[in-house]
């Protein structure tokens, strides 16, 4: 059975995730790149952390 983990909701935004989810790694002074063997799982679940919350506080910010 093909795993549905990494599959996203829109293809197209792919290319905008990438671009985000090395913004947020620059702030947070991750080396971030196409290759990204040498990060713990612990800098990537940090980007991907603060990635999360930018996109939730995003929505919120919008709802009000």
């Amino acid at each position: 059975m093909a795993s549905k983990g990494t599959r996203k909701l829109v293809p197209e935004s792919k290319q905008g995730l990438y671009k985000f989810r090395t913004e947020v790694a620059k702030e947070m002074g991750i080396p971030f790149s196409e290759y990204n063997g040498h990060l713990s799982a612990r800098e990537c679940g940090a980007v991907g952390g603060e990635m999360v919350r930018r996109m939730v506080k995003s929505y919120e910010d919008k709802l009000k």
